[in-house]
């Protein structure tokens, strides 16, 4: 059985959980996403991008 999640639900949870038990300020959380939208538009994008989907198809390796 294969369950497929979006990265930013992942992520999102993550954010969630460091909130509730790690004791992080919901500001914190707020500016890391502000600047993960500024980041998006910038330069940068295409290779977090590329980054991004490389390491995804790492780990979830071929499925042949």
């Amino acid at each position: 059985m294969t369950v497929s999640l979006p990265l930013v639900v992942v992520l999102g949870l993550f954010a969630w959980g460091a909130v509730k038990y790690l004791g992080v300020r919901i500001w914190i959380v707020v500016v890391i996403a502000l600047f993960g939208f500024w980041l998006s538009h910038t330069f940068m994008a295409p290779a977090i991008a590329n980054g991004t989907r490389s390491g995804v198809n790492i780990i979830n390796g071929s499925h042949d």
